[in-house]
């Protein structure tokens, strides 16, 4: 699987007009001709870097590797949990080559208790075989999960095994941590859309890797529970959409923290299969702020399911 290239489309803004108080952007992609169905998009996610967002994106046809959306793809940006990807490919990797067995039980300790996303700081079992660990992990971003696969596997390794893929901008870090000091890395992860759709679309095509390393992440990922972004647009049921569903289908991994919104996913319908990133960082003073970034995202899915439906 070749590493991501090709030229980078800056977004540039070469007039704008002002309606209603409000400037509107009319940009345009820098040497590329948008593809119409993402007009939308693009003006959307112009708007939100008018409004001071840093914004990155990226959708490619899966069948042709046709870039159907280009927003300063190539720029690297916190990603939140967008990352644990990278840890996912690791551990199923190892379950490939035979190196781990899915059912060794890993424990609960004291130094991987964190709070926010998961389920597994709420629940009362103390241990769960490393599969079960990697499911939660997709399904719901479990930071406890995380942790525990991150003791067993090494940071170090998950580093290196995107070093062997070609991943060079997109990295997991750290370690989930409930407050981050001068010691420790800023981010859980950073990323550019262009290596994270190209990421995705390998996965769809079982290219990482190998075929059974890529289905499984791909398998485990369609559990996501989070359809808060571009996925809001698919119409899909959050907790069951493992099947075909008015003939889509969807797997995807989100980041959330404070003034970070990340996606990246591959949708399949009827017409075509697409692979996507949309990542935005913003000044989250504000619900309007956030409210605005999140339908920016969802301008972005409606159009990629126009494309596949």
């Amino acid at each position: 699987m070749a590493a991501p290239g090709g030229a980078r489309h800056d977004l540039v803004i070469p007039g704008s007009t002002r309606r209603g108080g409000r400037r509107q952007a009319t940009g345009r992609h820098r040497g590329f001709d948008a593809a119409e169905n993402f007009v939308a998009s693009f003006a959307a996610l112009a708007d939100a870097a008018l409004g001071g967002a840093r914004v990155s994106a990226r959708a490619v046809d899966l069948r042709t590797g046709r870039v159907l959306l280009s927003v300063d793809d190539t720029v690297v940006l916190p990603t939140a949990s967008m990352g644990k990807v990278l840890l996912l490919l690791e551990v199923s990797a190892r379950l490939s080559e035979g190196s781990e067995s899915r059912y060794e039980i890993l424990d609960k300790l004291p130094e991987d208790e964190v709070a926010d996303s998961g389920l597994w700081q709420h629940l009362s079992a103390p241990s769960f075989p490393l599969a079960d660990l990697a499911v939660l992990v997709a399904s719901t971003s479990d930071n406890l999960a995380t942790n525990a696969l991150l003791r067993r596997i090494g940071l170090d390794s998950v580093r290196m095994r995107a070093d062997s893929i070609g991943i060079a901008k997109t990295a997991l870090l750290d370690r989930v941590r409930d407050r981050r000091g001068p010691d420790d890395a800023p981010q859980l992860s950073v990323g550019s859309a262009d290596e994270l759709a190209w990421l995705f679309a390998g996965l769809a095509r079982g290219e990482v890797v190998d075929a059974s390393t890529s289905y499984r992440v791909a398998d485990w990922l369609a559990l996501g529970t989070d359809l808060s972004m571009v996925a809001s647009a698919f119409g899909l049921d959050p907790l069951a959409h493992t099947r075909s569903d008015h003939s889509i289908a969807l797997f995807n991994k989100t980041g959330t923290d404070a003034g970070v919104r990340a996606e990246a996913g591959v949708l399949r319908g009827p017409r075509a299969g697409v692979a996507y990133s949309v990542i935005i960082g913003f000044e989250d003073r504000r619900l309007a702020d956030r409210l605005e970034v999140l339908g920016a995202m969802r301008t972005v899915g409606l159009d990629i399911l126009e494309y596949v439906h």
